[in-house]
Formats: structure tokens, C-alpha cells, sequence
């Protein structure tokens, strides 16, 4: 829907209402809200057939939503702490000087949306679907079943993230020349953006693990202890920003935001292992050192595979979506055989949820 707008021959009748009734970004603006609003519609149906019909009412009485506006200042404070890095990273990068090309705020902007990527598929993905879980372990007081949901997730998530990272890090440039390397983004964009990029993805296991751990507080009715480290990492990342910006510029700033993520993740991991006796803290650190080992082969096999190609294709569309789609397909294959052969027990599980997403089809009434 936002392509089809942000043509200048169909957006005119949405445009028309601005200033500039040509310019497309206006159009893509009212596709995303449109598309935003399908994505609720949608959702009706199936909500309609599960039972569920609501009724506007609101009642300050109710012992429910008192417990929800309870935890609602917190919790919005501790999700705040990625916003607010992005928004002091963007402050910082204004300032760094530049003489052409798209700028250290766009190289940082574009970088970290295709590092959020693969959180917005599998961290809030796995996330989402951990939190039911560990919410009823909690009601009924099931620490055992509680650390077990908790730590499978985290694993599930460092087994689809550090692969990513390690993608992002190997192939961040002829991924962003396939996406972004078109009219005044040119060849020197894409290397600031690919170098923003691999410093971004330092952090992507991080990010993914603070997506499951933060709910897992929220479960337990304590929405002060990720607000309180939420709070100490927008300081971290203000204070390392400073420090990095002279030295490394707007790679520095993409660092401050990698350090911060994993230190938050750290500090949310350390509270909760002592707050349930353990997170099955042995079995995560070997399945992540059986991840590692099978994202180095992939990165390896995914960086050969690259230069290769790069030598026998030009710098056209068709050419750099080739090499992209071949980099990545083998990558991946590579990481699935190496991972099976180490054993990592989480991959069936990852395998499971993707072969029962697209095989599932609609029970009959």
C-alpha cells in the first residue's frame, strides 16, 4: 500500500491535502497508517470466532485494571530505553561533520532499521509467544516450569539472532547496495551504513533476549527492575556515546547501543537467575558456544560465497539481488547442517515452529 501511494501518479488524491501534492513520501506516509489499520482489521474475524466481543467501559474500580495501570508507568519507562538511545544516537550523529553523501544520521537511521529486522521476526516473534506461558507458570507458582519456558526461549532466541548478526556483519554491504544504493545514496552511503551495521549487530542477541527477559518481570509483577535498568543503560549509552563519537563517529554511537543492549540483557539475566534459583545457566552457555561455532562456518561460507560472485556479476539490480539470495540461501543451509551435526537440541524446536506455521491450514467448522 505505501508503494502504491508514494507513486506520484496515484498519490495525488491523498497528496492533494499538503503542501507538495507530488511528493511520494507523503503517499508512503499514508500507506503505512493504512496499513497499520488492515493489520487491526484483520484481526477481527478470528477474534470474533474465538468468542470475543468487546464493549467500551472503563472502571476504575476494577481490581484488573488497577494492577495494569500499576505496572503500566514502569513498564513503559523500561520499553523506552531503545527509543530514547536512538533518539540521543541521532543527536550525536547531527553533529559529526560531513561533506557528502547521505549523512551520519541516515547511515545510523538505515543500519539500525535492518538490524531490526530479524528482532522484529524472531525476538518479538518468540517473545510474544513465551510470555502466555511463563504468565500461567507464574499464577501457579511453578518456578521449575517457569526458568525451564524462560531459558528454552532465550536459547531459541540467541539460536536464530547470532546467525543473523553474524549475516548482517559478513553481508551488511551488498545487502544494503541491493536496498539503499540508488539515486543520491551512493557507494561511500553504503560503506558508512554497512560499518553502523556490523557495530549494530554486536547487540542483536541482546536486544532479542531483553525482548523475553522484560516480560518475565512483568509476569512476576515487578515492572521496577527492568525500569530501573532501562534507566541505567539510556546514562550508559549517553555517557559512552560521548566518549565514543570523537573516536569511531557514528560507528562509536552504533557501538554505545550494542554495548548497552547486551549489558541490559546481563543485568536482567543475573536478577532473574538468583530471583528463580537458575536459568539453566550450563546448558545455555554450551548451546551458545555450539551457535558460535556454526555462525563462524556460515559467516565464512557466506563471505567466500560473496567475493566469489561479486567477481563475475555487474552492479545491476538483477546481479546484487542474485548475489544476496545465493549468499543467504547457502548461509543458511550451512548454519542448519553444522548446527544438527553439533547437536543443538533448540534447532528442532526452531524447525517445528516454521514447518507447523507455513504447513497449518484452516480446521474445518
Amino acid at each position: 500500500v505505501a508503494a502504491f501511494l508514494a507513486d506520484p501518479t496515484f498519490s495525488h488524491p491523498i497528496s492533494s491535502i499538503v503542501e507538495k501534492p507530488t511528493e511520494g513520501i507523503i503517499g508512503m506516509a499514508f500507506g503505512v497508517l493504512i496499513g497499520g489499520l488492515l493489520q487491526y482489521a484483520f484481526q477481527w474475524p478470528s477474534l470474533r470466532n474465538a468468542g470475543f466481543r468487546y464493549r467500551p467501559m472503563l472502571s476504575f474500580t476494577d481490581r484488573g485494571l488497577r494492577r495494569i495501570f500499576a505496572l503500566m508507568g514502569p513498564a513503559v519507562i523500561g520499553a523506552a530505553a531503545v527509543q530514547v538511545n536512538v533518539l540521543v544516537n541521532s543527536n550525536f550523529a547531527s553533529s559529526i561533520p560531513t561533506e557528502t553523501g547521505a549523512g551520519p544520521v541516515s547511515w545510523l537511521k538505515y543500519s539500525f532499521r535492518l538490524m531490526q529486522f530479524p528482532i522484529g521476526i524472531f525476538g518479538v516473534a518468540i517473545a510474544t509467544a513465551t510470555l502466555p506461558a511463563i504468565s500461567r507458570s507464574a499464577a501457579r507458582k511453578d518456578v521449575k516450569e517457569f526458568r525451564h519456558t524462560l531459558a528454552g526461549s532465550i536459547r531459541l532466541a540467541f539460536l536464530l539472532t547470532i546467525p543473523s548478526a553474524v549475516g548482517l556483519i559478513v553481508l551488511g554491504r551488498p545487502i544494503i547496495e541491493l536496498i539503499y544504493e540508488r539515486g543520491h545514496f551512493g557507494p561511500a552511503d553504503t560503506r558508512h551504513t554497512a560499518a553502523a551495521l556490523a557495530f549494530y549487530a554486536i547487540g542483536l542477541a541482546g536486544y532479542a533476549a531483553v525482548r523475553i527477559l522484560a516480560p518475565a518481570f512483568y509476569a512476576l509483577n515487578d515492572a521496577r527492575t527492568p525500569m530501573m535498568i532501562s534507566l541505567l543503560s539510556m546514562a550508559t549509552n549517553f555517557v559512552m556515546n560521548w566518549m565514543l563519537v570523537g573516536v569511531l563517529q557514528e560507528r562509536g554511537l552504533a557501538l554505545s547501543s550494542s554495548t548497552v543492549a547486551l549489558m541490559n540483557f546481563a543485568l536482567l539475566y543475573a536478577i532473574m537467575r538468583r530471583r528463580v534459583d537458575g536459568i539453566e545457566g550450563r546448558r545455555t552457555g554450551i548451546t551458545v558456544a555450539k551457535i558460535l561455532a556454526a555462525s563462524a562456518v556460515m559467516g565464512a561460507v557466506c563471505w567466500g560465497l560473496n567475493n566469489a560472485i561479486g567477481r563475475f556479476t555487474g552492479v545491476v539490480f538483477p546481479a546484487r539481488a542474485a548475489n544476496v539470495f545465493v549468499s543467504v540461501t547457502a548461509g543458511a543451509g550451512i548454519f542448519y547442517l553444522v548446527a544438527s551435526a553439533l547437536r543443538v537440541q533448540e534447532l528442532k524446536a526452531a524447525t517445528d515452529i516454521f514447518v507447523k506455521r507455513f504447513a497449518r491450514r484452516p480446521s474445518r467448522p
